[in-house]
């Protein structure tokens, strides 16, 4: 199978650090405010999970801008990243698609050209598409990945996007490449996140006579936490850091730390969110564009003793997920309890802007949800998974490949020998006992289990072993993974 190909990179000429090497305007056409098209903005972080903003009750924290843009937005309190890791969350938010189904189920494997994206179905209906930020959806079929987060991504390969000012994946955030359209490498001349906000602004109000797509991926709060700049880590130095009740005794010190560096981040990033407000206002953008926040997983920070993501647990997989749209929505904050998925997001978007949705499209289309909010049923839920462990959370390092459903009240999991856990979320919001196969929930359980067996059947999902999704995409397994792999030694 051809799953991608790949192109001589273009190096004639330098280009602009902003908006000035991007593609000429397309549309020559006016379109007045009526009857044109909403801008469409996504925010994604890296790595943040649900818990850490003020609107969400943490009082450590500080996010006054988002705290704001949630009393204006859909709050979609029960989001989750259904695969929760960097590739497969970018992958199905792009395409619509379930991560066993277009295959970036393992960080820096490919997403194949063939896939239809949010970027390409609207550069179709005339928007023009801009991404910036953390790509990582480029990856190789070779068994060593490292070389590839820092090489130039061809043009064929951006999927869908023109305006282009990324790179695959770095953590280093003070100094951090990244290619523009005719692939010329930049440094981000500041904490990339702020040069990316620059960029963002430039591209949103730069004047044009059709609509926008803008994807804007930052790299922070994604570990290492001890590196936002000096003033915002200030701010968090001597502070009192509250830690979730399920973070054991032992880890109490490396926990705080961790936290007071990720908050650090987090805080300079809500300033970021604030700077995108007010150029989007003061270029009279705001009311008809739909901007979304959110993440791609979460991240345990010590909870159940665990650290990053791929896990089943809440500090894993809950995400953020506000959607501010005045034009269609008005300016109350309201919040929607149904749980979603990134995988919902692009039917979600085209629905919103009058756009079609291909066929190719597994995620649901929430916009009649988000318009109007109802109670959760207790058939409403989320697929989550872990199709095949990988790097931090490896088959050595205590990963199992795993489906499961997170409805508003309830957490259910399988592994490959059964059940696995079950959390009352209501009872037990820090999911501080596993209550699975308890006689006093098994009628719970049973219609947990029946739950779950459906949305499998409606994914096409037949919850194999790892090693045969591996086989059949022909990827190899990364060193860190084959050490102690049962499949591969």
């Amino acid at each position: 199978m051809n799953y991608f190909t790949f192109g001589a990179a273009s190096t004639l000429l330098t280009g602009w650090l902003l908006w000035h090497s991007a593609p000429p305007t397309q549309s020559t056409t006016s379109i007045t405010a009526t009857n044109r098209k909403p801008n469409i903005v996504i925010v994604m972080a890296d790595q943040w999970r649900a818990d850490a903003f003020g609107y969400a009750g943490n009082h450590d924290v500080i996010t006054p801008n988002l705290d704001k843009l949630a009393g204006e937005s859909i709050n979609a309190r029960f989001c989750v990243a259904s695969v929760p890791v960097c590739s497969p969350s970018r992958a199905s938010m792009l395409t619509g698609q379930h991560a066993h189904t277009h295959g970036v189920f393992y960080n820096d494997r490919p997403l194949r050209n063939e896939a239809i994206t949010l970027a390409e179905v609207c550069k179709q209906n005339g928007y023009q598409t801009g991404f910036i930020g953390k790509w990582h959806i480029n990856g190789g079929l070779t068994k060593n990945y490292e070389a590839g987060r820092v090489a130039p991504i061809p043009a064929e390969r951006r999927q869908g996007f023109d305006y282009w000012r990324a790179l695959e994946c770095t953590h280093n955030y003070n100094d951090s490449p990244y290619y523009n359209e005719v692939n010329t490498r930049f440094v981000w001349q500041q904490y990339d996140a702020i040069s990316q906000t620059d960029s963002a602004i430039a591209f949103m109000t730069h004047k044009r006579d059709s609509p926008f797509l803008l994807v804007l991926a930052w790299g922070p709060p994604h570990d290492p936490y001890q590196t936002a700049p000096k003033e915002y880590r200030q701010k968090y130095a001597d502070k009192a850091i509250a830690l979730r009740p399920n973070v054991p005794a032992s880890d109490t010190t490396n926990a705080r730390r961790a936290l007071r560096g990720y908050y650090a981040h987090i805080n300079a990033l809500d300033d970021c969110i604030g700077r995108l407000q007010t150029a989007l206002k003061g270029a009279n953008l705001d009311e008809n564009t739909i901007f979304i926040f959110t993440s791609d997983h979460g991240d345990m920070l010590y909870s159940q003793g665990e650290l990053n993501k791929q896990k089943p647990w809440d500090e894993s997989i809950r995400i953020p997920f506000l959607l501010k749209y005045p034009a269609g929505l008005g300016r109350k904050g309201r919040t929607l309890d149904v749980p979603m998925t990134l995988t919902d997001v692009m039917p979600t978007v085209l629905s919103m802007s009058q756009q079609p949705i291909p066929s190719s499209v597994q995620g649901r289309d929430y916009a009649a949800l988000i318009r109007h909010p109802r109670a959760p049923k207790p058939d409403d839920a989320a697929l989550i998974a872990c199709i095949v462990p990988f790097h931090q959370w490896g088959y050595g390092r205590g990963g199992r490949e795993y489906r499961g459903v997170r409805t508003a009240r309830y957490t259910y999991v399988r592994d490959l020998k059964g059940p696995w856990l079950l959390y009352d979320n209501i009872q037990d919001p820090f999911q501080l006992t596993n209550v699975v196969n308890k006689p006093d929930l098994a009628q719970t359980q049973r219609q947990l289990e029946a739950l779950l067996t459906r949305k499998l059947r409606e994914a096409d999902d037949r919850f194999l072993a790892g090693n045969v999704y591996m086989d059949t995409w022909h990827y190899p397994w990364a060193t860190i993974d084959s050490v102690g792999n049962p499949y591969y030694k």
